[in-house]
């Protein structure tokens, strides 16, 4: 379903499991986990169908950000951190989410950092998945010459100082296979996302040059996982233990999972829902 948010503006949205759930003479309220995906320019897809499994402690909210995937287009300069970020609140005000558990996945981690920066009190509590506070390119590419040699640093190196059409396609094929150590459970999870690469071009050359999302993250008064896969090439671990640093005690935790890549299910989807269920829930 899509649902408006401000005149023009049409969020896709998608909910599993229930809000209230019968406990004895009581219905008992679960949270509500809004997940915010990666990209820019991609969609929801990725979350599905694993996170269908966390509906026993919550009620799973899967949305596309302004202007991705089944969302009402919007151009793509439209889609900047702090709209995307302030579209959760109007979400939730729309919906009447109060208190929400939001998690953003890499780009949805930028967008949840700046969520956390200018709404510190709406949220119950946030997960920061396999994301980074600023653009990082010296580490990016030590990782991905590390786990591709010379020709994944180039091709790294070509998108992110130049992103286009003939420089995604050579970072396609040489650096996003080393996303994960493992390959995909599902072989046709890529092929299901929706992309629009004028977002991902637009928004890399516009605001992910100067992007340092660390200095709003001393407004924190919430919990915060900050969780990381310590074979990720493309927000590396010590992203993840900056970003953690980077919390006013006592609200952040960082976990880092071995042999686990960028999104930590992917490659341990027992251990990394173990975490996240025992967040959300506890």
């Amino acid at each position: 379903m899509q649902i408006e948010i401000e005149p023009g503006v049409r969020l896709f949205v998608d909910v599993e499991g229930a809000g209230w759930v019968p406990d004895g003479p009581e219905l008992r309220q679960r949270p509500t986990l809004v997940l915010l995906h990666g990209g820019p320019g991609y969609d929801h897809s990725s979350f599905k169908p694993l996170f269908g499994q966390l509906a026993d402690v919550a009620q799973v909210v899967y949305i596309d950000h302004r202007g991705h995937g089944r969302s009402s287009p919007r151009p793509a300069a439209e889609c900047t951190l702090d709209t995307l970020a302030d579209d959760v609140v109007r979400l939730c005000a729309a919906l009447g989410i109060e208190r929400p558990v939001v998690l953003g996945q890499s780009f949805g981690g930028f967008v949840a950092q700046r969520y956390l920066a200018r709404h510190p009190r709406h949220p119950a509590k946030v997960v920061l998945s396999s994301t980074s506070h600023h653009f990082g390119l010296a580490r990016k590419l030590a990782m991905f010459g590390r786990l591709g040699g010379e020709p994944a640093r180039a091709a790294a190196e070509a998108f992110w100082s130049d992103p286009c059409d003939a420089t995604w396609d050579a970072y396609a094929e040489r650096c996003l296979p080393l996303y994960n150590p493992r390959p995909p459970a599902d072989p046709d999870a890529r092929a299901r996302t929706l992309m629009r690469r004028d977002i991902l071009f637009h928004w890399n050359r516009a605001e992910l040059p100067a992007m340092d999302l660390r200095p709003g993250l001393a407004a924190v008064c919430c919990p915060v996982l900050v969780l990381a896969g310590e074979q990720d090439p493309v927000t590396p671990v010590d992203d993840a233990r900056e970003i953690a640093a980077a919390i006013p005690p006592p609200w952040g935790r960082l976990v880092v999972l071995p042999d686990a890549g960028h999104g930590t299910w992917r490659d341990q989807p027992e251990a990394a829902l173990a975490v996240l269920r025992g967040f959300i829930g506890g």
